[in-house]
């Protein structure tokens, strides 16, 4: 275990290394910092946090920069989430209030947040899959045409069109919807074969049969949906990290343009906490020299997808993770109030 003025050497060490960019000395330290001991002590400090792996030596410079698990140490111990202020949060809650639909919400989302951290944004589509109904409306295009709108909790909205094998008057399609509605409206996707399988014997012979058709289109809706979406922005600003990436950008470039590696670098929407990886805790090699906050968004306290930000692993940690928190409260308020 580190003693206080260690942890306190190590937290002045990542503080400064993040805003200067400059490895750090011992004098520097004791220059910037009141760590109450000469700068004899400090560089013994920074000895002993060397030797435990927490800080280390870049080529012959005679200062030292955090390592991943000097980093993993600040974040777990040292680094309280920094409050934005309030001109900040109004901005957020303006940018965001003005969203007409999911698309964006998730537009503006990714915008915000690449802004805000000067990093890049990810922001992953809440899933259908942790979806509750909102409503289903069937609407008459044709005397055997219809349209099925599905919208979700979350203000997802889900158009398909569905050819019956029969006329369908507007009688039978009012009755239908009423009675589609009645039983699945607030009812979790997964749910809802269950939910619906009898209904076409409640109906009419002559009318089963598009019922059932109205059905399958709507639960082939559900499954086909299930594919996980994701929105990215602000990847141009990596480019003013270059001198934090080792080897090249490339790599970072090449894994942020995979989605399923993005997916699970936000991780599962039910970890709805701040999560943060830093370094070669992300699985993805091209993403070793980055870190990942991310945390769960959504209406009632329950995550239905995640959102983060991808940037070096020198980062602002508080800042950034404040930043990502408050983002994801306001998306979660909207999605409620939609």
């Amino acid at each position: 275990m580190l003693s206080e003025r260690r942890l306190e050497v190590l937290r002045a060490i990542v503080q400064d290394y993040v805003g200067t960019e400059e490895p750090v000395g011992s004098k520097a330290l004791t220059e910037r910092h009141r760590l109450g001991v000469s700068p004899a002590t400090v560089r013994n400090d920074m000895a002993v946090l060397e030797e435990e792996g927490f800080i280390a030596q870049p080529h012959t410079s005679a200062g030292r920069i955090p390592t991943d698990k000097g980093y993993r140490l600040f974040v777990d111990k040292l680094a309280g989430v920094k409050p934005l202020s309030t001109p900040e949060r109004r901005a957020i809650q303006n940018f965001l209030d003005g969203a007409v639909d999911l698309d964006d919400v998730v537009g503006r989302t990714v915008r915000l947040l690449a802004q805000l951290t000067r990093q890049v944004a990810v922001v992953q589509y809440p899933s259908l899959t942790r979806s509750t109904v909102r409503h289903v409306e069937l609407l008459s295009l044709a005397p055997a045409r219809l349209m099925l709108v599905l919208i979700t909790d979350t203000g997802r909205v889900e158009q398909r069109l569905v050819d019956c094998p029969a006329p369908f008057g507007e009688t039978s399609l009012a009755d239908l919807r009423a009675r589609l509605n009645s039983r699945v409206v607030g009812r979790r996707f997964a749910d809802v074969p269950t939910l619906v399988q009898d209904l076409p014997e409640s109906f009419e012979t002559e009318d089963r049969a598009t019922v059932s058709t109205v059905l399958a289109t709507l639960l082939e809706t559900l499954v086909e949906e299930t594919e996980e979406r994701l929105m990215i922005g602000g990847t141009a600003n990596l480019t003013r990290f270059g001198h934090d990436f080792p080897l090249v950008i490339r790599p970072v470039l090449e894994a942020l343009e995979e989605q399923v590696v993005l997916l699970k670098l936000l991780g599962e929407a039910k970890e709805s906490g701040m999560t943060v990886r830093i370094g070669h805790e992300n699985a993805h090699e091209g993403l070793n020299s980055t870190s990942v906050v991310s945390v769960g968004y959504g209406s009632g306290g329950e995550a239905v997808a995640k959102l983060g930000v991808v940037g070096p692993t020198r980062m602002d940690y508080p800042g950034t993770m404040g930043a990502v928190r408050a983002v994801a409260r306001y998306v979660g308020q909207i999605l409620a109030e939609s």
